[in-house]
């Protein structure tokens, strides 16, 4: 998990999800006062559930270990097969635009001539 979370693409995403999240908290009352609700009912279920859970955890760490070293494994040649997952949001979309709007020119160029 902390691998792919520290992909810069994956970072990056959940950066902006969390700023436009907070925006609209910030933004409309109404939705902030559901959202803190909704915050704290996940807070309760995620420290109950992390109580009952650590006895099993404890018993599977064996197993957990080496799944996370085969994921560790995939996640790495993954990222060597798409270089895109090391590059953050805003890049992606600023060099799709620059595609887009080099193609738009090119049939543009086609057309015209």
């Amino acid at each position: 998990v902390k691998q792919v979370a520290n992909l810069t693409l994956v970072s990056s995403a959940c950066g902006v999800v969390s700023t436009a999240y907070a925006s609209t908290k910030e933004s409309h009352p109404y939705l902030r006062s559901v959202c803190d609700a909704a915050e704290k009912g996940v807070r309760s279920v995620s420290e109950a559930t992390a109580s009952c859970v650590q006895p099993v955890l404890a018993t599977l760490e064996p197993h957990v270990v080496a799944a996370s070293e085969y994921a560790s494994k995939g996640l790495d040649k993954l990222g060597e097969k798409l270089p895109i997952l090391q590059k953050p949001v805003e890049q992606i979309l600023s060099d799709t635009k620059e595609l887009v709007s080099s193609r738009v020119a090119d049939v543009k160029d086609a057309v015209s001539s």
